[in-house]
């Protein structure tokens, strides 16, 4: 009769997903694909302490921001210079390190933002005081 055919036409759906759909009905067992293990694995599930030892490199030279507008942490070490480091202090190997892009990517994810620590400059309190003073 087509069913296949007619529901792809109709549905818009892929003629294997409906085979697929019907061998589950008629069989009463769902068919498991495993499609959210497919693809990449994440950095941290090669290397399960990375995220850990990033913390420990940055917190140390991190500081909140000053305004307290945000709670971003700011750091003055930029990626490759964490990525090295992990290198030397934590006896990573050079080729088990994902690159300074995805160490960037990781520092974000964490809160980290390289930004120049700088104080926050001080406000004039009193600006008519101020001004009759230099007067």
């Amino acid at each position: 009769h087509g069913g296949k055919s007619i529901a792809e036409r109709e549905l818009g759906w892929n003629r294997v997903t409906i085979g697929k759909g019907i061998k589950e009905l008629n069989s009463g067992i769902t068919c498991v694909d495993n499609y959210q293990g497919r693809g990449r694995k994440k950095a941290e599930e090669h290397l399960p302490t990375l995220l850990e030892d990033i913390k420990k490199l940055v917190d140390s030279q991190s500081q909140i921001d000053p305004t307290f507008k945000s709670q971003r942490l700011y750091t003055r070490l930029g990626a490759s210079v964490v990525r090295h480091q992990l290198i030397e202090k934590f006896g990573y190997a050079e080729e088990e390190l994902p690159t300074s892009e995805t160490i960037r990517v990781k520092l974000n994810d964490l809160g980290y933002r390289l930004k120049r620590v700088a104080k926050i400059q001080p406000q004039k309190k009193f600006p008519k005081l101020m001004q009759s003073l230099s007067n």
